[in-house]
């Protein structure tokens, strides 16, 4: 923070330290799980602390204050990595560690996150601002680094990160890093080097002359200072570099190296691995604190002066985790050691380092020497991981004799006393009995030894255990027996009693191992399901208690309430209850692994608690020792605890050490998370009844903060913990004032001769052997000597067999051949040999066994390396020698074809088609989904007369209506014609105005046509313009380019396979040529073999085949030729270097080749020799022939040998030249090939060169296609809607055009219907006005039933119902008009079809307007939704644009960027066309490279443009004078137009007296309706004539038989008064009421008279109504069927409804 305050983690703590007074200031983590990073700001004035744990806090502390000032969070998931402010300090970036490793930018002082991202896969060590630009960030980790920038784009604020590529660098972490000003990063390397990136890519790689690293392992810290580049390196050294070197370094080479030099260098010290520096804010100093990994800060000078300080350690400390911790008896010294290999002596009261030593072997456990021992408490003992144990004493140095020249004195001083190596793996435990007399050590090794103190640790002997030794525990004096407690790992303790000293002398002690000890044994068995399964039934027994308690009280309540029914209800309740079934409780589990011991302490004698991890943590468990049996077997052995106590939130943090106070009040407990824990105990409690409560408290880390070891202070005033976190604690377990400030250690004084006194020797070397193995080892070469001395007699004795035997032989030999012997006579046994044969065999078999699994292992290695190497190879490289000249040619070494050109990618989302595409495309193939609307010709509906009566003979009047129909069906056929062809007529004129463009109408084509040329002609827009547009064709994506570049891999690995097809076949033309050779060269010997030497021609060397010509003979091998390679190796090795590169000439492969020369056959001489064998027969012959033939030859004989000779010489002639011309013939060919092989070697240069370019198109690409692929995907929706919606606005714009052509119908329909009326009215009708008021009265119709129930209603309701709509009708009109009219009753002299016509008409005319308001109303809600989807539309087309211009913008971003891209075009200086003042310039940057291709066409293309202009000019020209003539014809038709329109309507006066519509008077020239009524009126009029005779005859019928009813009735009524008037006679008291008998008889009478009548006039009215029915249901039939209303007669409207 200040030149003085220094701030670090220990722990769960932030400590600040004073570097000059030494105080600390602790700041305990708010989390309690431990701190992960710190950081300081840029002006001091706050520092940060983040925290470990679940999503942790950053919290941010003000400084001196040490006040909290802003908090952080949700930032990361677990813990964070490193933090770090910008320049200004008004930003925070943080990166979080596993699992997330999350970036986050955070405005700290706002608390709120701008940016957050995931920073990388791996892990990530650091992340740092740009100190220049703080836009722009570097994060570096685990083989990475990384390159941020915070840009603005379309989206927003966004992180935009770049990995950094090796490239052929190898990856590496990297640890430290700088940011240099103009945005280059310099960053180390694991080797050593330093690596500077520009970019995303490493520009040159810098290291040190001699291709030196520039430090001897990875650079962790890059720095810059008073500009000098500064390196932290963990050699422990420090360089400076000068930094314009490392800021203009570049390439020089093709190794990518720069050799530079460092201005400065400190080397610091030896073991020393600098991690990380800071600069003291010294003014006129340059003073550096340096953290040294193994443990240690020290304080550096970088001036490099005359006055320069040497490196001065500040503070020392262990560096590795520390392993354990002991305490002095008598003062407050204590002793650590740990895996550093050194121990360590503080005054921990005095908060001061005393002493330390260092070792060759880590530390592992460590005992103060007690006090009976050492009587000033001067010595301890410490164990080693190799097995050693020593004893050191503490001394203080100020009392021995003072040298000159000795270096400064300490305070307190390390001495080696003694030093024995009783194990063989590492010591875990060392335990002196209270007495002091034996000291105990366990190991890992499985045994427990025993020294004997007083005798400066004489060995007494070991037991072996069953398991590695944890912790060794000595009884206390309570116990009567001092006996140890051994607890091992895997789940055994034991206990031991003390062992007996003997007194034997060492050499006749054969081994150290104590057999006949009485040790007991406990083996642990888990018992914690037991627990679990007791804690869970005592919580149901407890459950169940409660229950029992709830149910007595509700029975007591419900017996109380509702007596014994309630009681009863009560008790089937509980049954019920029974009846559920309970849980099952826990099961009973035993991990299969043993769960390791960690510690245990003694409470009584022979009874222990002992603390498991695993599954067993979570409780103390109390055991004891069964009784001692010897024939008991450990292994078998179970045993359980007697009694647990259970240790709170310990399940995953067991209790790793436990520890007492001296007075025995407090128990300590160091977790393995790093807390500890105190208890308090009261007296004589060994079953620990008392601890519950407990005082916890977080010191080291949570996750790799496992407490070693804890001990209390020999007055109980301290208490120390070490953790594997390398922290040391110290506590006051008193309150600090009860503790004086000058309380100070106080160190042993020095013995008296201490300084004369020999030191022991130490053993350094860890395969040393130990105590027991030196006494074996001991034994067993004692043996060995007196078996070897056995040996070697046995030897002379075998060595004078020998001799004897010789000499036997020898005098063998000596006797005469028939006296000897032979040598198998000599055998005594012949199965001696074989047997020896056997075991040779034997031995042979063993061998192989033994080499089998080398044998195994080189062919695996050979597999994989042919793997590797060869098989990825289509073809290895082939050189094919010329043969009189050095010329050669090589094929290519081709490996198998790319993936790219295996497989084709996936495509990206679709594009998009451009819209003049979709316009294109669409038209005739395009469905339509207008409904047709043309106007078809309703058929007429059938007859009025049914068609499915029998056959009869026809009567007059259905011979006149049959006529009348026909004559009806023939006029509207007519009309339906003329109706037809009109309706045809306006069809064409419709298509035909259609058709007319508009006077401003312009071709869609042209308009795109002259936008395009607007835009591109003239102008060739180059890929690197700012307004360059990627036309839809170009646009490219990461899959085409990968197509693309797999097309190019095909075409080149096609071409090179021709080749190498081409350079095989010359080889085995070489091969043909060398194998004729030889037949001729043979031939040739043969003929030379008959002439004489003096005609003899130089033989031509036979041509040979060069091993790199056939390359697969190099793997061809057999033992012979694997034999002779090793002698090679074997000489290799013998021979200096020179030599070496002599015999490396030959090479393996040449014997390789040799070898199957020799085995297989050379390819040119397998077939040669068979040839040439008859030839050389014959020339062995001859000289056979000449010896017998020794006569002299004939002058015929002469003559045939003259010509022979001549033939000889001319084939040897011959011969030659054909061998000569074999040879030129095929060297001409292979330089023809070659020539060929260089063109083609270009263009595969070139092609690689072009590969390159495609693949890094094809990377960049990749890393845009992600974005496009998500912009591609928004325009396509966009544009799918938009299609979608336009869809809907065509269909919404044709329905209502089918609307609209329907209300133009019903129009029609109504002013037919008009028209037709007041044609059937006729022009002088005089009730033409009343008829017409009829026709057009408004009338509120009543809607019409649907269900045909409801006709069968009442016919009161209907007719009260007709009166209420007639009066309402009534009303209506009579609002309308002023006349007042009565249109039910057809007015007098008025003709009432006409008056029943209007009222049919009338009715048809409200149904076409109320199909025109429904048709109406459907239109003003489709111009209501074409309206919404117009919104819609414009929405969705700004969207899409909007959509299509981010695209746009990306897909230029991208151009730009492959534009960045460099592209290598090797051209020619006569291809160079850019010249200023005739002179290539310098700078080619502002040119532009075109192919010769797309030069001819840009020059093809001005003279077709010229061409097109001048044809375009003609054809103006030529459609300008076309439009003049056309516009004339216009004018000259429309005049004729005119006059024919006036002749026409003069026509239609002098005809028709008025202009009429003549499509509707064709349409109107039959009334159709008025013919059906006709006709409808007559069948009504049969029908009724016939009815009308049929009543007739029922009422003849009827008044028949009322006269007959009549006269019965009379009769009966003349003896009724015959009756009456007797007796009035006989009763004259009964006048009256037989005067009222007469009145009833008489109303009687005319009652049935009145009754008669009315029925007549019923039946007279419900005939009416049949036929009304009837007629109405014939009506309704028809298809265009409407309902008059019932004509009411006078009669029915008199008669009133009455009672029958």
């Amino acid at each position: 923070m200040d030149s003085n305050i220094a701030l670090y983690i220990a722990g769960n703590q932030l400590i600040l330290l004073n570097l000059k007074t030494k105080e600390q200031i602790y700041l305990q983590s708010s989390s309690g799980e431990g701190i992960g990073v710190i950081g300081v700001h840029p002006y001091k004035t706050h520092f940060t602390v983040a925290e470990k744990g679940s999503f942790p806090d950053i919290i941010i502390y003000e400084y001196p204050s040490l006040r909290p000032y802003r908090i952080l969070r949700d930032g990361t998931e677990k813990a964070y990595a490193y933090v770090d402010f910008n320049n200004n300090g008004t930003l925070l970036a943080s990166v979080g560690s596993n699992p997330d490793y999350t970036l986050t930018i955070w405005n700290w002082k706002e608390e709120q996150p701008i940016l957050r991202t995931k920073a990388f896969s791996q892990e990530v060590f650091k992340v740092t601002f740009n100190p220049e630009d703080e836009e722009q960030l570097t994060t570096s980790g685990s083989g990475h680094i990384k390159f941020w920038e915070m840009a603005f784009t379309f989206t927003g604020l966004k992180l935009q990160g770049s990995l950094g590529r090796f490239g052929k660098t190898a990856t590496t972490d990297i640890e430290g890093y700088m940011e240099l000003p103009d945005g280059k990063v310099l960053s180390g390397s694991e080797w050593g080097n330093m690596l500077l990136w520009e970019g995303s890519l490493i520009k040159v790689e810098l290291c040190r002359a001699g291709n030196k690293s520039c430090h001897h392992g990875p650079i962790n810290q890059i720095m810059l200072d008073e500009g000098e580049v500064i390196t932290v390196g963990s050699d422990g050294c420090v360089r400076i570099w000068d930094f314009e070197t490392i800021d203009t370094a570049d390439v020089i080479d093709e190794t990518g190296l720069l050799q530079i030099e460092p201005i400065n260098e400190l080397q610091v010290g030896k073991n020393v691995n600098l991690f990380s520096m800071e600069k003291m804010n010294e003014t006129g100093s340059n003073f550096w604190l340096a953290q040294d990994a193994n443990g240690a800060i020290w304080k550096l000078d970088l001036s490099f002066s005359n006055i320069t300080q040497d490196p001065e350690c500040l503070f020392s400390f262990h560096s590795g985790a520390i392993q354990d911790l002991a305490v002095s008896p008598i003062t407050y010294l204590m002793a650590t050691t740990a895996l550093d290999c050194s121990v360590r002596i503080y005054d921990f009261a005095g908060k001061t380092p005393l002493a330390q030593m260092k070792f060759k072997q880590g530390g592992t456990a460590l005992a103060w020497v007690p006090q009976m021992v050492s009587y000033n408490g001067a010595q301890i003992s410490v164990g080693f991981e190799d097995g050693v144990v020593r004893i050191l004493e503490i001394y203080d140095p100020k009392g021995l004799t003072i040298f000159a020249g000795r270096k400064k004195i300490l305070d307190a001083d390390l001495r080696l006393k003694h030093v024995f190596k009783p194990h063989t793996a590492s010591v875990t435990a060392l335990a002196y009995e209270h007495d002091g007399e034996i000291l105990a050590t366990g190991s890992k090794d499985h045994t427990v030894f025993f020294f004997e103190v007083e005798r400066n640790y004489k060995p007494i002997g070991y037991i072996n255990t069953p398991g590695p030794v944890r912790q060794l525990t000595w009884s206390g004096i309570s116990h009567p027996e001092s006996t140890l407690l051994i607890i091992c790992e895997n789940g055994y303790i034991l206990e031991a009693p003390l062992p007996t000293i003997k007194e034997e002398d060492d050499d006749k002690v054969v081994s150290y191992e104590i057999k006949d000890m009485c040790i007991k044994c406990f083996h642990f068995s888990s018992i914690k399901s037991n627990i679990l399964r007791l804690i869970e039934i005592e919580k149901r027994e407890q459950q169940k208690k409660l229950k029992e308690k709830e149910r007595e009280e509700r029975r007591r309540k419900a017996a109380e309430e509702m007596g014994e029914d309630g009681e009863k209800e009560f008790q089937e309740e509980e049954a019920a209850a029974e009846e559920e079934e309970e849980e099952p409780l826990p099961a009973i589990f035993i991990p299969p692994t043993p769960s390791p011991i960690l510690c245990g302490f003694y409470s009584e004698p022979g009874k222990f608690w002992v603390s498991l991890g695993g599954y067993d943590s979570g409780f103390l468990y109390h055991c004891e020792f069964p009784p001692y049996d010897k024939s008991s077997n450990f292994k078998e052995q179970k045993d359980e605890p007697f009694d647990f106590h259970f240790l709170e939130d310990t399940e995953n943090n067991p209790v790793q050490t436990i520890t007492f106070s001296v007075n025995q009040t407090m128990m300590f407990c160091g977790m393995r998370n790093g807390a500890i824990r105190v208890y308090l105990l009261s007296e004589n409690d060994p079953s620990l009844t008392t601890l519950e409560d407990y005082w916890h408290f977080n010191v080291h880390d949570n996750n790799y903060g496992c407490i070693k070891s804890i001990a209390t202070s020999f007055d109980d005033r301290f208490l120390m913990t070490a953790g594997t976190d390398s922290n040391i604690f110290v506590f006051n377990i008193f309150s600090e004032y009860m503790l004086r400030k000058d309380m100070k250690a106080k160190v042993p004084s020095s013995r008296f001769g201490m300084d004369a006194e020999p030191i022991p020797k130490d053993i350094e070397d860890p395969k040393a052997y130990s105590i027991e193995n030196a006494r074996r080892k001991r034994e067993h070469d004692k043996l060995m000597k007196e078996v070897e001395e056995i040996k070697a007699g046995k030897r002379e004795q075998l060595k004078a067999l020998r001799n004897e035997f010789r000499k036997l032989l020898e005098m063998n030999k000596e006797l005469p051949q028939h006296m000897q012997f032979k040598r198998t006579d000599f055998d005594l046994d012949s199965k001696i040999r074989a047997e020896i044969d056997r075991k040779t065999a034997y031995k042979l078999q063993q061998v192989r066994k033994e080499l089998a699994w080398e044998k195994e292992k080189h062919e695996l290695g050979l597999k994989k390396l042919q793997n590797r190497f060869r098989d990825p190879l289509e073809s290895d490289a082939v050189v094919v020698h010329a043969i009189q000249s050095d010329h050669k040619i090589s094929s290519y070494r081709l490996a198998q074809p790319s993936r790219y050109s295996k497989f084709k990618r996936p495509s990206q989302t679709e594009r998009r088609p451009s819209k003049l595409e979709r316009f294109e495309k669409e038209g005739a193939g395009r469905k339509d989904s207008q409904k047709e609307t043309g106007g078809s010709v309703s058929i007429q509906e059938e007859s009025i007369i049914e068609k499915g009566k029998k056959f009869r003979p026809k009567t007059l009047s259905e011979i006149m209506v049959g006529n009348q129909i026909a004559k009806t069906r023939k006029l509207i056929l007519k009309a339906e014609k003329a109706q037809l062809k009109i309706q045809q007529r306006k069809k064409e004129w419709e298509e035909l105005y259609k058709s007319k463009p508009d006077d401003d109408f312009e071709d869609p084509k042209d308009l795109q046509a002259i936008k395009e040329a607007q835009l591109y002609m003239g102008d060739f827009n180059l890929k690197t313009a700012p307004d360059y547009r990627i036309p839809e064709h170009m646009r490219i994506n990461a899959a085409k380019k990968e197509e693309e570049l797999g097309y190019l891999d095909t075409l080149a690995h096609g071409k090179k396979r021709h080749m190498n097809k081409c350079i095989l076949s010359l080889r085995d033309l070489k091969v043909a040529v060398i194998e004729e050779i030889q037949c001729l060269v043979q031939e040739l010997k043969s003929i030379q073999s008959t002439l004489h030497r003096s005609k003899h021609i130089p033989i031509p060397q036979i041509p040979q085949i060069y091993p790199d010509e056939v390359p697969e003979k190099r793997f061809q091998y057999n033992e012979e030729t694997l034999l002779n390679f090793k002698q090679e190796q074997m000489k290799k090795e013998d021979e200096k270097p020179p030599q070496v590169e002599q015999s490396g000439s030959g090479g393996s492969g040449g014997g390789f080749l040799r070898l199957s020369s020799e085995k297989d056959g050379d390819l040119t001489t397998r077939d040669s020799l068979s040839r040439s064998s008859k030839p050389s027969g014959f020339s062995l012959d001859i000289p056979k022939f000449l010896e017998f033939e020794k006569a002299e030859p004939t002058d015929v004989e002469l003559e045939i040998m003259k010509r022979d000779e001549i033939k000889h010489v001319y084939m040897q002639q011959y011969l030659v030249n054909r061998i000569k011309e074999l040879i030129v013939t095929f060297d001409a060919e292979l330089r023809v090939l070659r020539h060929q092989k260089l063109k083609l070697d270009i263009q595969i240069k070139l092609s690689d060169l072009h590969h390159v370019t495609l693949f890094q198109e094809m990377l960049l690409l990749k890393n845009f296609e992600k974005q496009e692929n998500i912009l591609q995907e928004r325009v396509n929706s966009s544009d799918k809607e938009e299609q979608f919606m336009q869809w809907k606005i065509n269909e919404t714009l044709k329905e209502m055009e089918e609307k609209k052509n329907e209300i133009s119908k019903l129009q029609d329909q109504e002013k037919a219907l008009y028209a037709g009326f007041q044609a059937a009215i006729g022009e002088n009708n005089k009730f033409a006005n009343f008829l017409m008021k009829v026709l057009k009265k408004k009338i509120k119709r009543v809607k019409k039933k649907e269900v045909e129930g409801d006709a069968d209603e009442d016919e009161e309701s209907e007719e009260s119902s007709e009166e209420e709509s007639s009066l309402e009708s009534d009303e209506d009109e009579s609002g309308s008009e002023d006349d007042v009219f009565d249109d039910s009753i057809c007015p007098t002299n008025c003709d009432v079809g006409l008056f029943e016509m209007a009222l049919q008409l009338r009715e048809k005319r409200l149904d076409i307007e109320e199909a025109l308001v429904e048709e109406k109303k459907i239109v003003d809600n489709l111009k209501k939704e074409y309206d919404t989807l117009s919104k819609k539309v414009k929405i969705v087309a700004t969207n899409l644009n909007a959509a299509e211009e981010a695209l746009e913008a990306y897909q230029r971003e991208k151009q730009q960027r492959l534009n960045e891209l460099l592209v290598v075009i090797p051209l020619k200086l006569h291809q160079i066309e850019y010249v200023v003042l005739g002179e290539i310039p310098s700078d080619l940057s502002g040119t532009l490279v075109f192919s010769n291709q797309s030069l001819g066409r840009l020059q093809e293309r001005i003279v077709q443009l010229h061409e097109e202009n001048s044809k375009q000019q003609k054809l103006n020209k030529e459609w300008r004078e076309r439009r003049k003539r056309l516009a004339q014809e216009k004018r000259e038709m429309t005049k004729t137009i005119n006059k024919m329109e006036e002749t026409v309507r003069q026509l239609m006066i002098s005809k028709f007296g008025r202009v009429i519509d003549l499509e509707a008077l064709q349409t109107l020239s039959v009334n159709t309706t008025l013919e059906e009524l006709k006709i409808r009126k007559l069948q009504k009029e049969l029908l009724n004539a016939k009815e009308m005779k049929m009543w007739e005859e029922k009422i003849a019928r009827v008044r028949w038989e009322l006269m007959m009813k009549t006269k019965e009735h009379t009769k009966k009524l003349h003896q009724m008064n015959d009756l009456c008037i007797e007796k009035k006679k006989l009763d004259s008291r009964l006048n009256t009421l037989q005067n009222q008998q007469g009145n009833a008889f008489q109303g009687l009478r005319k009652a049935d008279i009145l009754a008669k009548e009315k029925v007549t006039e019923l039946i007279q009215v419900q005939t009416e109504k049949i036929s009304a029915l009837k007629e109405e249901i014939a009506l309704l039939r028809k298809k265009g069927g409407f309902i008059l209303p019932p004509i009411r007669s006078s009669q029915e409207n008199e008669m009133e409804p009455t009672e029958l």
